[in-house]
């Protein structure tokens, strides 16, 4: 059996992308798959249950630097030391360690998440006049490394075509939901209507939009069920002071049931994030994950997501940065709750038909099959039962 290993030095230790869809569906495949991450006990139990084995690592105290330095290094370390067939990393910070591997004769993927360079735009905390200089650096430095790994593992089309001259391989895996994961089927999902809550489930900051939402609720009369954790936690004290805080029910971070409960409640699912370079191009999970839960969208007016929405014919594209457009829209789906279940039907069915996990894990399994090939010995891979 070959052994494969996942890290992460950013992301916490069940994160959804790596562990729940990656990890878990190529342990199903047949592989050994190990992944190393910041993890407590019991997501180790966990994970070790669905044939992943966790190796945690504890987080050091101090900020960015510190983490980015001494526990990008504790990680490379800990990863190298299971001497993997396949190594494959999620964070820009492990670049450097991606090619050490390289170099010594091991295969390796890099899984972008994001456009980094677009991302590096909208870093609040790195002075703008540098922004610019930093993300080409950035690029320049992905495209020299994707020419010496394995492959690319794109999030989006859009990322994935930035290293078509550059890498060996691409392969775009969408970060598309399990089905059945937060409703379990179509005919249940949609029985308690009307509602009267909207939902936002994910990161909460300012760029995601979470000022303009507080300012809409003032203007319509539903509660917002909020989950996700407030960066910088300073952004939520200064919003508990709107209006629009009193009809907030707020529940941090969840676990996948909880927010499986808050959709279900929900008349609609927000995800209004700002124009930002990194969001118009992006296919942020929690806009499929609504759909997929037999919610209806609000969404911003981007071009990508309008053409999903209206195609699916599964929610409304508003101006992302006035509150009004987003009360109109709440609104409308208050008043019009069997357009409303229309949406929500129309989302879940365009999620069973077109987005979906399993067929993105079937691609990412095929994707190691064919650079195992290159390996001697490639061992047993199986994909739905069948030996590949």
């Amino acid at each position: 059996m070959k052994k494969i290993c996942h890290f992460s030095s950013v992301h916490p230790g069940l994160d959804i992308r790596i562990y729940r869809k990656q990890c878990v569906s190529l342990a199903q495949a047949g592989f050994d798959v190990h992944l190393v991450i910041g993890a407590d006990a019991t997501q180790v139990a966990e994970a070790a249950g669905a044939g992943v084995t966790i190796h945690p690592l504890t987080a050091l105290p101090g900020g960015r630097l510190r983490r980015m330095v001494a526990h990008s290094w504790r990680c490379y370390r800990t990863a190298k030391a299971l001497n993997a067939d396949v190594y494959h990393f999620h964070d820009p910070e492990l670049i450097p360690y991606g090619l050490l591997l390289s170099w010594q004769g091991r295969k390796v993927i890099y899984d972008l998440h994001e456009d980094l360079r677009a991302d590096i735009h909208s870093k609040q905390w790195i002075p703008r006049p540098l922004r610019h200089v930093i993300g080409s650096v950035a690029r320049a430095v992905e495209h020299f490394a994707a020419r010496r790994f394995a492959a690319m593992v794109a999030a989006t089309p859009y990322i994935g075509a930035l290293f078509d001259k550059s890498a060996a391989r691409v392969a775009v895996v969408h970060n598309y939901p399990a089905i059945n994961e937060l409703a379990a089927a179509p005919a249940t999902v949609l029985t308690a209507f009307p509602r009267d809550s909207v939902c936002y489930v994910g990161a909460i900051n300012e760029m995601r939009g979470i000022r303009h939402i507080i300012q809409a609720l003032e203007m319509v009369p539903v509660k917002l069920l909020l989950a996700g954790a407030f960066d910088p936690p300073a952004l939520r004290v200064e919003l508990r002071a709107y209006r629009g805080w009193h009809q907030v029910e707020e529940y941090g971070f969840v676990d996948r049931q909880k927010v499986g409960e808050i959709m279900a409640r929900s008349l609609c699912g927000l995800v209004t994030l700002k124009p930002e370079p990194n969001f118009v191009n992006a296919l942020p999970i929690k806009l499929f994950e609504y759909m997929s839960a037999g919610v209806p969208v609000i969404a911003s007016d981007f071009p990508l997501w309008r053409g999903i929405v209206e195609d699916a014919e599964c929610g409304i594209c508003v101006d992302p940065e006035n509150p009004n457009a987003i009360a109109k829209a709440i609104n409308y789906l208050l008043t019009h709750p069997e357009e409303a279940d229309a949406m929500g039907r129309n989302g879940r069915r365009a999620a069973e038909s077109k987005y979906r996990w399993d067929w993105e894990g079937a691609k990412l399994v095929a994707l190691y099959a064919d650079i195992l090939a290159e390996v001697p010995d490639t061992g047993e891979v199986r994909l739905g039962g069948q030996k590949l």
